[in-house]
């Protein structure tokens, strides 16, 4: 919609955003790419090179906004509050910092485990014909197959640009829920005008009623059922303010405020159509959907599992040096050294032989690359249905708006004001009159909600879609 697209720019390079932190993730490059697998029929993983910076327009802190640009309470600015939901929601807060901590895993699973240095004191000396040993010392390293390293690296790499896609899901989804609010106000505080409006209108007729009665031209139950009007009048009323306090609430609730807080809603609504089709915006969210991306991303992720479970079965190596001091407490010898302190340098390699073990193994890690492989294609059909659903939505609200806006409340309130002045000459029944306006009342509401509607499909269009979407030009409703 018109009104929301000063924000746009938060969405539209969420896609091209994280194809670029794709290509490149510095610390998580090798120069040893896994061959096939031969028991999946997958390609074999992309080795990425990703580095971990904060692009300003996608991943930012949540918690590291300017406080001088965050809302007012009261503030009646959907950009605000859009700026202060990123900054302070709880569950973006939450999801940037699993991507932090994603991130931060991949500069160091593939590095070698730490040496180990232990030193050995006896507390009886080992007597050897070279002299008393009191204390050895002895410096160790493992070290694990480089190629799995490697494949594990990169597994953490796709992991942590998944945990990035769903915050940046996440962050499409909270805007949404804003947007969404916040047309849920202008509806609401339309609705509550028109109900006042109306009100207005029925104690007038309700005064004409009562003049007509004083003079023996109505009866007491055309009173009695304008009072039966009013009372229904001020129950919708007390529904309509109780559902704006509970919009606000939730709304409040996505900025981490407090939930009485207030927001003042906007007094104009643009309202636009949009003039993509299914298949484009099917296509749109396969390039740009974060979520999507995060299943693609978890599915290349589950690759190089595969590749570290078949990796499991090299040896690992572990390399160590040893050294005695040795005392010089013996007569001289022709055979040994008196004094001499030895030293030795050793070698260890396991013995992966379990092979049922390392069977369990590939297989627990295929199970999983063919889940992910699932989870993608599930997501794609559900979003080839969901926006298909939203577009038919839009254009029903649309048309629902324009039949309203142009044929059916004209002709409601044309019948209105005639069978309003012919009451006043006696000509119609009192019933006649409220049945016209309760039309005219039904249908200024459902044209608001229609308007609505409308507004809300084309929010949740853009978060399927995972960026703005062509509309029609638009025009303020009235």
């Amino acid at each position: 919609m018109a009104a929301f697209r000063s924000i746009d720019r938060i969405n539209r390079h969420f896609g091209l955003a994280l194809l670029a932190a794709i290509i490149s993730l510095s610390g998580c490059a090798t120069h040893r790419p896994p061959p096939p697998d031969r028991t999946v029929e997958t390609p074999a993983p992309k080795i990425v090179t990703v580095a971990f910076h904060q692009p300003a327009d996608a991943t930012s802190s949540p918690t590291e906004g300017d406080a001088q640009d965050r809302p007012v309470p009261g503030t009646a600015s959907l950009d605000a509050l859009v700026t202060a939901a990123v900054d302070e929601n709880p569950r973006l807060v939450r999801l940037y910092r699993l991507y932090r901590a994603a991130a931060a895993r991949s500069r160091y699973v593939e590095k070698l485990p730490d040496p180990k240095f232990s030193v050995n004191v006896f507390g009886n000396p080992i007597e050897t014909a070279a002299g008393s040993q009191r204390a050895n010392v002895s410096l160790s390293q493992l070290i694990p197959w480089l190629a799995k390293l490697d494949a594990e690296q990169q597994r953490s790499c796709f992991e942590a640009l998944a945990a990035r896609a769903d915050f940046l899901s996440e962050r499409l989804r909270v805007i949404a829920a804003l947007k969404t609010g916040w047309i849920r106000l202008y509806v609401l505080d339309q609705q509550i005008d028109v109900a006042e409006a109306n009100q207005v209108l029925l104690k007038s007729l309700l005064d004409v009623a009562n003049a007509r009665l004083a003079t023996g031209g109505a009866s007491q139950g055309d009173v009695l059922l304008g009072i039966l009007e009013l009372s229904k009048i001020e129950e919708r009323l007390l529904t309509d303010r109780r559902r704006r306090v509970a919009t606000v609430a939730e709304m409040n609730r996505l900025i981490a405020r407090q939930p009485d807080t207030p927001i003042l809603g906007p007094t104009q609504l643009s309202v636009d159509v949009p003039t993509i089709s299914a298949a484009e915006g099917l296509q749109l969210a396969l390039s740009s959907q974060p979520e999507i991306q995060a299943a693609r991303l978890r599915t290349k992720a589950t690759s190089w599992g595969i590749e570290v479970a078949r990796l499991s079965r090299r040896p690992n190596v572990a390399l160590s040096a040893n050294y005695a001091s040795t005392d010089d407490n013996r007569p001289a010898s022709p055979v040994v050294r008196v004094g001499e302190d030895p030293w030795s340098i050793g070698l260890q390699i396991s013995m992966p032989i379990w092979q049922e073990k390392y069977d369990a193994l590939h297989d627990e890690a295929t199970w999983k690359h063919l889940a992910a492989h699932g989870s993608v294609e599930d997501l794609e059909d559900g979003y080839a249905s969901h926006i298909l659903d939203l577009l038919t939505e839009a254009h029903r609200a649309a048309e629902t708006a324009v039949l309203y806006q142009d044929t059916i409340m004209p002709q409601a309130r044309q019948t209105l004001e005639a069978d309003q002045q012919s009451y006043s000459t006696g000509a119609v029944e009192f019933d006649r009159v409220v049945q016209g306006y309760r039309n005219l009342l039904t249908l200024e509401l459902g044209h608001l909600q229609a308007v609505g509607d409308l507004g809300i499909a084309i929010a949740q269009l853009e978060r399927a879609a995972g960026a703005s979407i062509p509309v029609s030009k638009s025009t303020p409703t009235p």
